[in-house]
């Protein structure tokens, strides 16, 4: 089975095979060996894993096969990425890894692309800011903006929104001796987080985590609380916050 073709035509899904967790782990070894026919039999034991993951994309209208088999590339890189000696359940690694798979070839498929005089009322919408600034002494409003270029305000906030160049949510926004707070720390858990968190936290004992991480854990991810309102919560900073989130969660991975 090859990245960029996955047969699925015709084949009955029900019939896919569902291997246990102790043969999941067997055949991994037996990849780490350089055993091919382990590899094919991994991937094939995991197809309804891949479909289980696509059902949460089938109201995008995207052709499903087309979906089934970017999610099985998901699938093959969690194969080859999997580390046997840590104490979690393929399938809690693969998920995520699956997910993460279809979100980038959804995301690279949908892109929107702006036009050319969108992009120049966008490049003049900065230059007339940046001028308001210098004559204000402080930041002009859209509307002041929109009156400067003959426009009406939602023009410039589309035009301003269309050329913002996408920012990885592993991007570091702020580091306080040690504690690192990336642009993901500041949203509110996206839906896929969640799951992923839900899986663990079924699948992973919690019972070594101190009240403190699971009030965090609960606020953040069942809740959707940023790292700044749980910090104002329970009155700490956001950096601890933040160290107290992933010391938990690798607690829970590695339990």
């Amino acid at each position: 089975m090859l990245y960029s073709k996955v047969e699925i035509c015709g084949v009955n899904t029900a019939k896919l095979k569902v291997l246990r967790e102790k043969e999941k782990i067997e055949l991994l070894k037996r990849i780490r060996e350089g055993d091919k026919a382990a590899r094919d039999t991994l991937i094939n034991g995991n197809l309804r894993l891949v479909l289980s993951v696509i059902q949460r994309f089938t109201n995008r209208g995207e052709n499903l096969d087309d979906l089934f088999q970017v999610g099985c590339i998901g699938l093959i890189k969690a194969i080859d990425n999997f580390d046997i000696s840590q104490n979690v359940r393929f399938s809690t690694y693969a998920v995520p890894m699956i997910i993460g798979e279809i979100k980038r070839y959804l995301r690279d498929n949908n892109s929107l692309r702006v036009s050319r005089s969108m992009r120049d009322t966008a490049y003049h919408a900065m230059q007339v800011k940046e001028q308001l600034q210098n004559k204000l002494n402080r930041d002009p409003t859209v509307s002041e903006i929109a009156k400067e270029l003959g426009v009406d305000e939602a023009t410039v906030v589309i035009a301003l929104e269309a050329i913002v160049e996408p920012v990885s949510l592993y991007e570091p926004v702020y580091s306080d001796s040690g504690d690192t707070i990336y642009v993901m720390d500041q949203i509110s858990s996206i839906d896929s987080d969640k799951d992923w968190l839900d899986e663990i936290m079924i699948k992973q004992s919690i019972k070594d985590l101190s009240p403190r991480e699971k009030q965090i854990l609960s606020l953040r991810f069942m809740k959707g609380k940023t790292q700044m309102e749980v910090a104002e919560e329970i009155g700490i900073s956001q950096a601890q916050v933040s160290r107290l989130e992933k010391g938990a969660i690798e607690k829970i991975k590695t339990s």
